[in-house]
């Protein structure tokens, strides 16, 4: 039997806050995606973000599902357009997730990416990605539950994920050489 050499934090249901809630889900390790569509209000200028709340729903029919937080001022751009891809960062795509994280920017300027068949951005060198239609969208608290039909999708099985934990991006050691 092994014995723990510090107790585990417990917090009171009557004293969750966001800050003990985000170290205790910290633990679960995420992988990043960055969510891409073309913007239908311009002449199609290309948008993005970065999610952690990324999940694949359902089989039959495909879905998906990723949660931007209600204040992005992307997600009603790419809800608009009614299509976007997910985007899996591959683990050397820290700099992307960084860079899609951030609001003011210009997020593809010397971003490498190719359309996907029906128009979002795949970015380069992604472990894989997944094109979709915006099929139905739910309340999640302070972030917007939007679920995703796919309608085409590819990966690169030489490509390991991008993970996310306690709020950082460890390297992993369980890649093959």
């Amino acid at each position: 039997m092994t014995s723990l050499s510090t107790p585990p934090t417990r917090t009171a249901a009557d004293a969750i806050t966001p800050e003990a809630l985000r170290a205790t889900m910290g633990a679960f390790c995420t992988g990043v995606v960055v969510v891409t569509a073309l913007d239908g209000r311009t002449d199609g200028t290309p948008l993005g973000f970065t999610c952690q709340s990324f999940v694949s729903l359902s089989f039959d029919p495909p879905l998906i599902s990723v949660s931007p937080a209600r204040t992005s001022t992307t997600w009603p751009r790419i809800r608009e357009a009614g299509r976007f891809a997910v985007n899996i960062l591959a683990d050397d795509h820290a700099w992307l997730s960084d860079r899609f994280a951030r609001s003011g920017t210009d997020k593809f300027a010397g971003v490498d990416w190719t359309p996907s068949p029906n128009g979002s951005p795949v970015l380069g060198g992604v472990s894989a990605w997944a094109e979709c239609t915006l099929w139905r969208e739910y309340d999640g608290g302070d972030h917007t539950v939007a679920v995703g039909e796919v309608t085409a999708l590819g990966h690169d099985i030489g490509r390991n994920p991008l993970l996310y934990h306690r709020g950082t991006y460890p390297r992993a050691d369980w890649r093959e050489s």
